[in-house]
């Protein structure tokens, strides 16, 4: 029997690319699977080929920037599916302008909320909706979705999504001593140039030159990172906590 069969799986921005793929590897081992997204529509749609596959499998709509419509879904999601004991915080935002970053000299300030709020208040505010419950049964695991733009100069994205995705190192670490004791593991994964709309999104030439900086020589696809995140949720990896891995084909390694 597979480590996450009868799970309860939370996935954030899984509408599409990354969370999607990871929402659909946790229905593949058994779990049951949330998918939350901005987009309702499209998360609803992923959900319902899931349940196609024969899969246990809800999409809602929910801004996780938004506290109270985070514990809202989350309440639903309980509902519907059972007590969450997994939480993959996916959901993150990098702005372009016409296939480039905002430099910090003409950044919007009201931008550079948006992605603090979404890419790092969006984790706190999922952590915060779900953490009592994994409290009360001593058991969970939660999954942030860093990057390597946190421990090093990207070229092809902003201030912003940069020290969102370090903050999220820091809290993961933060949070796997805090909730440690009460046998939560807290990991975070840090994916390289992963083929994705989002990576598709910037001047081809940024692209290729950080492929030709990957010494395994291709782009990560969506199921490399959801392979990571089921590992780190797993019985066999249920020692480790406060880690970050990146999933990068060896590029930008620290």
């Amino acid at each position: 029997m597979s480590s996450h069969s009868g799970r309860i799986v939370v996935v954030t921005g899984a509408a599409q690319g990354i969370g999607r793929a990871i929402a659909a590897a946790y229905a593949a081992e058994g779990a049951r699977v949330a998918l939350l997204d901005r987009d309702g529509d499209a998360a609803g749609r992923a959900a319902a080929e899931l349940r196609e596959r024969g899969h246990r499998a809800q999409g809602l709509a929910a801004d996780v920037a938004d506290y109270d419509a985070v514990a809202s879904a989350c309440a639903e999601i309980e509902r519907g599916l059972g007590p969450i004991d997994t939480l993959v915080n996916n959901a993150g935002i990098s702005p372009k302008h016409g296939g480039k970053r905002a430099e910090i000299g003409e950044m919007d300030p009201a931008e550079w909320r948006r992605v603090v709020d979404v890419n790092l208040s969006g984790a706190f505010n999922c952590i915060r909706a779900t953490v009592h419950g994994m409290k009360e049964r001593r058991f969970g695991s939660v999954v942030n979705m860093s990057s390597v733009a946190g421990r090093a100069f990207l070229e092809m994205v902003g201030c912003h999504y940069s020290a969102t995705k370090a903050a999220l190192i820091g809290f993961t670490r933060h949070l796997a001593g805090e909730l440690g004791p009460y046998n939560i593991t807290v990991n975070a994964v840090a994916p390289g140039r992963i083929d994705t709309p989002l990576m598709r999104g910037v001047a081809p030439e940024v692209n290729e030159a950080a492929l030709r900086a990957t010494p395994l020589g291709r782009f990560g696809t969506p199921e490399d990172v959801a392979r990571m995140c089921l590992f780190f949720t797993s019985r066999e990896g249920h020692f480790v906590t406060g880690q970050v891995c990146d999933v990068a084909g060896g590029w930008m390694m620290t």
